[in-house]
């Protein structure tokens, strides 16, 4: 009798839980400031644009994949190495650092507007500038989103990369400030809005 009410007890469990479990497809887009550590390059603005699948597996908790195209980079008056002379000359530049970024995160719900979100980030860049030292980028994104009535959702994020994106070494004064350990990682803040549509069973 015990091993019948046991069996009952998690059948309804399991019935509950699939039940919870939702898949809502989106979109979303808006505005990066972005920049490169290590070098004396300035933040840089531009755009994302991207396509998400929200799993809702229980109330409080959604995986959620992402692949956004995302404009990085960072621009100003830095000196670059002229391998002719030896020398570093002063230029004005805009460095432009394009990815086809693939994230995994973890999205909190705390309550029925607010959010919390964390999960690593898979970057292939497209397009590049200079000196441009690793064509993929490994790092973590973590953000807060806000849930509107007419659902669209604001998210605010930071990106930090932990490959090195470009060299150092052409970005700087000639010093020893590459060889100390500082590297061209990206490190991007992101402000935009989500959409998500309905399908058929699913809940917000």
């Amino acid at each position: 009798m015990k091993k019948i009410l046991l069996l009952s007890a998690l059948f309804f469990a399991a019935v509950s839980v699939q039940a919870q479990v939702t898949f809502r497809p989106g979109v979303r887009g808006g505005l990066n400031i972005a920049n490169i550590s290590g070098t004396d390059l300035d933040a840089k603005a531009d755009f994302y644009i991207g396509a998400f699948g929200a799993l809702k597996l229980s109330r409080f908790y959604t995986l959620q994949p992402e692949a956004t195209y995302s404009r990085q980079g960072g621009k100003g008056d830095v000196s670059l190495y002229d391998y002719n002379t030896g020398n570093y000359n002063r230029q004005n530049i805009d460095l432009s650092l394009q990815y086809i970024s693939l994230s995994a995160l973890s999205k909190f719900t705390l309550s029925d507007s607010f959010n919390v979100h964390v999960g690593p980030t898979f970057d292939i860049i497209t397009s590049s500038g200079r000196y441009t030292y690793n064509d993929v980028d490994l790092g973590v994104t973590a953000g807060v989103g806000y849930t509107l009535t007419m659902g669209l959702t604001i998210e605010a994020r930071v990106k930090k990369g932990f490959v090195e994106a470009v060299d150092t070494y052409y970005y700087n004064d000639g010093d020893d400030y590459y060889y100390n350990g500082n590297t061209g990682t990206n490190l991007v803040f992101s402000l935009g809005v989500s959409y998500s549509f309905d399908v058929k069973g699913a809940s917000k």
